[in-house]
């Protein structure tokens, strides 16, 4: 029998895999997501994400050092807010001294080149753990709104580099870029969180942040995850509204998302590799089910693959590491 097209002679050797090799992930593609919380000198262990911390301040900031050290060059900002602060207006995700803007002003002055791209949205402020302003258990779209371009401007003024909403209500994004425009921020981005699912894969970060919802859940505003083509309206609506990155969330379950969007859209799509796909990986290898690094390594190169340009990941600085050798 004579074969002519042998596919296995380009799996040969090591270093022929490599010459051909279509995807290559490096710390390029990462962004951490950050836990910050009050107070000094304090690392918080989150009990369902092994080897994830809530950081205060001053250690958040010796951590921005290291990722920068590592070639990480972007970092997604999520405050826990005491209970004290939290009411059904948000007010204090605006307020100028609050910890967000602390954040992000200790992060460009210690590291000024870090892009950084905090959370928008009403949940770690929220008496009752929603996205938005509630009435009569409904959460008001255009009143949220409202306040989620107090909570943008405030974080421009604080330097942030992205706006990142992720509260997903209709219309935020063109009215945070109007307000960035006619308020001088015009080189603010926005990546906006255009996909982004009613999963159950985010149990653990309400964990590290305390900020599950008091009733009901986040299916009105949150998409179905049975719907695709859901999802290709709200991405388009949201780049034609100004959205200069987009995001796919989750990362894993949803890559035929990703793909579908990467053949049709223009500008960057960011994925979210969530807390529940981390500490799944991390149980299994725990118990030895599976290889911890190389798992880590094939899920985000899977990721990229996909079309991703920016992967947020609590694997960032584990994958770093990998990477550099």
């Amino acid at each position: 029998m004579i074969i002519f097209n042998r596919n296995r002679r380009l799996r040969t050797t090591q270093a022929i895999r490599d010459l051909i090799r279509e995807t290559t992930l490096t710390t390029d593609d990462f962004m951490l997501p950050i836990f910050i919380s009050e107070g000094k000198n304090i690392k918080k262990a989150i009990s369902s994400m092994p080897g994830i911390y809530r950081h205060s301040l001053d250690l958040t900031i010796k951590e921005v050092k290291e990722l920068w050290s590592l070639g990480i060059k972007a970092v997604n900002i999520y405050v826990k807010v005491d209970d004290k602060l939290k009411d059904n207006t948000g007010k204090e995700a605006w307020n100028p001294d609050g910890l967000m803007q602390q954040t992000i002003k200790a992060i460009k002055d210690t590291v000024p080149e870090m892009v950084v791209m905090p959370d928008v949205a009403l949940d770690p402020y929220s008496i009752y753990g929603h996205d938005g302003i509630v009435e009569n258990n409904e959460i008001l779209n255009d009143e949220t709104v409202d306040a989620l371009v107090k909570m943008s401007l405030s974080h421009a003024a604080a330097g942030a580099d992205f706006i990142a909403p992720s509260d997903m209500m209709d219309g935020r994004v063109a009215a945070i870029r109007e307000a960035l425009e006619e308020n001088g921020f015009q080189n603010v981005g926005i990546m906006s969180y255009a996909a982004k699912y009613a999963s159950s894969f985010y149990g653990p970060f309400r964990d590290a942040l305390d900020s599950a919802p008091g009733f009901g859940d986040k299916k009105t505003y949150q998409m179905d995850f049975c719907n695709a083509r859901e999802a290709i309206n709200e991405t388009l609506r949201d780049i034609d509204e100004g959205a200069d990155i987009v995001m796919v969330k989750p990362g894993q379950a949803y890559l035929d998302i990703v793909a579908r969007l990467y053949e049709i859209v223009d500008v960057p799509i960011s994925v979210y590799q969530v807390s529940g796909e981390y500490a799944m990986i991390k149980a299994a290898a725990q118990n030895g089910w599976l290889d911890n690094d190389k798992a880590i390594i094939e899920s985000l190169t899977c990721i990229k693959r996909s079309g991703a340009s920016l992967i947020s990941t609590y694997f960032a600085k584990e994958a770093a590491k990998l990477l550099n050798g």
